[in-house]
């Protein structure tokens, strides 16, 4: 598969389960989603909360990943910085797929006029830290232990990516 077998479209309320689905797997199989027990579908509503967009992405007319654009924090001194978010469907990855999400997210990200864009990822989820360093991003921030799932502790990793204007 090649990222033009998907289509990336803003989120609509019937894709609310399948997200949650995407998102349960990371938490049950990966240090990728933070919390460590499954989720409900109305745990969604504070992943979308205060959100600039939401993006689905379809393969086949089924929802294999979704994507999200926050302030970094709701105060104007830091309205041209913002957090990205994405999960794969895990047969989906290495497909260009996260790749082509994260396009959609900067694309988006510059008509909105951010300039900066941050991620937070797990220090045990190499896979995520490798992608953003080949998109880009470099690392900008480490809080050591901070976090404890399956009865290991992990860092926090902060990444930085600089958008051209």
């Amino acid at each position: 598969m090649s990222s033009s077998d998907y289509e990336i479209r803003q989120f609509r309320e019937e894709d609310r389960e399948r997200i949650i689905e995407i998102f349960n797997y990371y938490i049950t199989e990966s240090y990728a989603a933070y919390p460590s027990e499954k989720v409900e579908p109305e745990f969604f509503d504070q992943l979308m909360h205060g959100s600039h967009s939401f993006y689905v992405a379809e393969h086949e007319g089924r929802v294999v990943g979704f994507a999200f654009l926050k302030p970094y924090l709701p105060i104007a001194t830091f309205r041209t910085t913002a957090t990205v978010t994405y999960f794969i469907d895990p047969v989906h990855r290495r497909s260009g797929l996260g790749t082509h999400i994260l396009r959609t997210l900067e694309s988006d990200a510059k008509e909105r006029g951010i300039h900066t864009l941050l991620a937070h990822i797990s220090s045990r989820n190499e896979e995520s830290v490798n992608f953003h360093k080949k998109n880009g991003f470099s690392e900008c921030g480490r809080f050591p232990e901070i976090g404890m799932k399956f009865g290991e502790r992990f860092d926090v990793i902060w990444v930085v990516k600089k958008l051209d204007s």
